[in-house]
């Protein structure tokens, strides 16, 4: 499940790379502008297409194995009406984290020029190197997650998000220059990656394997969309009212929100429902 996680930053990473590459070897602004835009996403249209190869010749894990073994074939979205607790769940430990997520990859990019001053090379620099540190963090996390429990990472995330989110964005609105933005998103992502390290394993050990799929994919989706997806509009739309800093205390309060559900949950490593068959 870590793999999960690296893919999310690997991908950020590979975008920007191919961002600064057009913008300092291949296109000047002007042809950025005026086309050089669509590039990125013919590449990920090239990307997706290898992908889905790929996937095709994946074998299945033995768990998944051994549900289709035994599991006889019933409605998927009427076995998973069984876990009300659990779809709560998935929606309550993403809100927080998906919305930080977002701040800190695609709005940063924005906030970075636009509220920090940065020119567009410095700002893709500084968010290509916050990622990479980000990204390194990880294997870090999940294997702090295997001694003291996944819980008690995700509490680490909510108390820091909620502690040090209006802080952390406020100097980083006065940074001066590029590398003070740096250290500074790199101390979110020490906080950040409480969630992002473990938190796919975390929503696939609250479920039975045979529904995992849907279990996890349905309130994740619907979950990012309103919390992650928006996160872009709600920051510039506060922005362009003249309180910026609002925003700060919007993610403040989702990652709250999803602190008291962490306060209250299971542990998924001592307790997780991976190897059941429903």
């Amino acid at each position: 499940m870590l793999s999960v996680s690296l893919m999310c930053f690997g991908s950020l990473i590979c975008a920007l790379v191919v961002l600064l590459l057009l913008q300092r070897v291949f296109l000047s602004p002007e042809e950025i502008r005026a086309w050089g835009w669509r590039i990125p996403f013919f590449t990920g249209a090239l990307l997706a297409a290898i992908a889905l190869v790929m996937r095709r010749n994946l074998h299945e894990t033995e768990a998944s194995e051994a549900a289709q073994k035994v599991v006889r074939r019933t409605s998927s979205l009427r076995t998973l009406m069984k876990y009300p607790r659990e779809l709560l769940l998935v929606v309550g430990l993403t809100a927080g984290g998906t919305a930080a997520f977002y701040t800190y990859t695609t709005y940063m990019q924005k906030f970075l020029k636009l509220s920090v001053g940065l020119t567009d090379n410095q700002t893709t620099m500084v968010t290509v190197s916050s990622l990479l540190f980000g990204i390194a963090l990880q294997p870090l996390y999940g294997a702090l997650s295997d001694r003291i429990g996944r819980k008690w990472l995700l509490i680490g995330f909510g108390v820091g998000g909620v502690v040090f989110t209006i802080p952390l964005l406020t100097a980083l609105q006065a940074a001066q220059g590029p590398l003070e933005a740096f250290f500074l998103i790199a101390a979110a992502w020490m906080i950040v990656s409480g969630y992002t390290s473990i938190n796919a394993v975390v929503k696939a050990e609250l479920f039975p394997t045979n529904i995992r799929a849907i279990g996890v994919g349905l309130p994740y989706a619907l979950t990012v969309s309103i919390f992650g997806g928006t996160a872009d509009s709600v920051a510039l739309a506060l922005k362009s009212i003249g309180h910026e800093e609002w925003f700060y205390y919007y993610l403040t309060g989702v990652i709250g929100i999803s602190l008291l559900v962490y306060l209250f949950m299971r542990d998924t490593k001592a307790d997780s429902a991976m190897h059941r068959h429903e």
